[in-house]
């Protein structure tokens, strides 16, 4: 059972909460400070699944088999009477066997060891998928009440932190087969593959490192993933990495159902982050809609800049050989042209949101250099 916080709950259509979270699309994060989508008194009160409290819940239930394969799932209302709040330190050192760990989850600790069974099944299916695995190397900045940074560390990525991670894909993927199932509109997180032109020049850097690309005109994730294996472990492992990430699109939110090329999936949204996304929350409204019998219709509340939007769309040729986003748009419902331009500008804020968690990181690790 993955169980989100149900704001759709708190944040009705079309309110004054939903027009200033229209605004925003998305929290930004700063190394000092968050600048939440909603108030903190949902996004950190209402909203957060504290332990020992009851939270108004959407909860994907999903059956599993050992090999890893959801073999049904169902969406419901409910409400979550969370037994703890763990850290991932605290897990990943229960997990390894670490007393100190163990002794910090105390009762939950059978709960979390049946998890990580879990993902590892999780974990061989993404591999037998084909799904790239790329691992970023992240930084963290540490700074002192004043707001000085004492120190620029690496952010140590787990198996704590990918078993969560997996439990995210299943809810997400379960999400998007849902609508896709029941033909309600909504918008799906959608990652298409390479263009010709980046594809080409991809193979000729590679080339230079004497690897080569395989899948001809149409590569698969599986042969990305291929490449990857060869230089894992080497010094060239980064250097490759990036290359492979600039050589794909970046992925926008479509009310189509185009796929999600990284992690080879057929359907693919966002269902997890509805306090800090604001499609998730639409994809929690057109789910509430199908389980209630009245169909989502959403409304662009603000004077978002259309110039914003550009370069946000399915590139031509995503909808089918021979079809137009026209056309695709006249077999969609009626409210098409409302989702596609939300989708627009929730895949615009995020944008502007990574562009200034990262100039602003940026301007403070020059700052410490200095």
């Amino acid at each position: 059972l993955v169980a989100i916080a149900d704001v759709s709950w708190y944040v009705r259509p079309g309110s004054a909460i939903d027009r200033a979270a229209q605004e925003r699309l998305t929290s930004v994060y700063f190394p000092r400070r968050v600048i939440p989508m909603l108030p903190v008194e949902l996004s950190n009160g209402l909203c957060s699944l504290n332990p020992d409290v009851d939270r108004c819940t959407l909860v994907c239930d999903a059956v599993i088999t050992p090999e890893g394969r959801v073999k049904a799932y169902q969406f419901y209302h409910g409400l979550i009477h969370s037994h703890a709040r763990l850290t991932y330190t605290q897990v990943w050192s229960a997990l390894k066997g670490e007393k100190e760990g163990r002794d910090a989850l105390g009762a939950v600790l059978p709960d979390v060891q049946n998890l990580y069974a879990l993902y590892k099944a999780l974990a061989a299916e993404r591999a037998r998928r084909g799904a790239i695995s790329f691992e970023s190397r992240e930084t963290f900045v540490q700074t002192d009440e004043q707001g000085r940074i004492t120190a620029i560390l690496p952010r140590e990525h787990n198996d704590a932190h990918r078993l969560i991670e997996e439990a995210m894909l299943v809810a997400n993927t379960c999400a998007a087969d849902f609508l896709v199932r029941r033909r309600a509109e909504g918008l799906f997180r959608v990652h298409e593959g390479p263009t010709p032109e980046k594809l080409e020049q991809l193979r000729a850097l590679l080339s230079g490192f004497g690897l080569s690309l395989g899948g001809g005109d149409k590569p698969a994730p599986a042969d990305y993933e291929a490449v990857m294996r060869q230089v894992r472990g080497t010094p060239d492992e980064a250097a490759v990495q990036t290359a492979l990430l600039r050589s794909m699109q970046r992925a926008v939110y479509l009310p189509d159902e185009l796929g999600h090329f990284g992690l080879a999936y057929e359907y693919y949204t966002h269902f997890t982050s509805p306090i800090r996304r604001y499609p998730d929350l639409l994809v929690h409204r057109a789910i509430h809609g199908i389980l209630t019998r009245r169909r989502y219709r959403p409304e662009v509340l603000v004077d978002w800049p259309e110039a914003a939007e550009q370069g946000f769309a399915a590139r031509p040729g995503s909808h089918g050989v021979g079809q137009s986003a026209a056309q695709a748009a006249a077999k969609k419902g009626p409210m098409y042209k409302t989702w596609a331009r939300l989708g627009r500008m929730c895949s615009a804020a995020e944008r502007r949101a990574d562009e200034a968690s990262l100039d602003v990181t940026a301007w403070l690790k020059c700052r410490y250099m200095e």
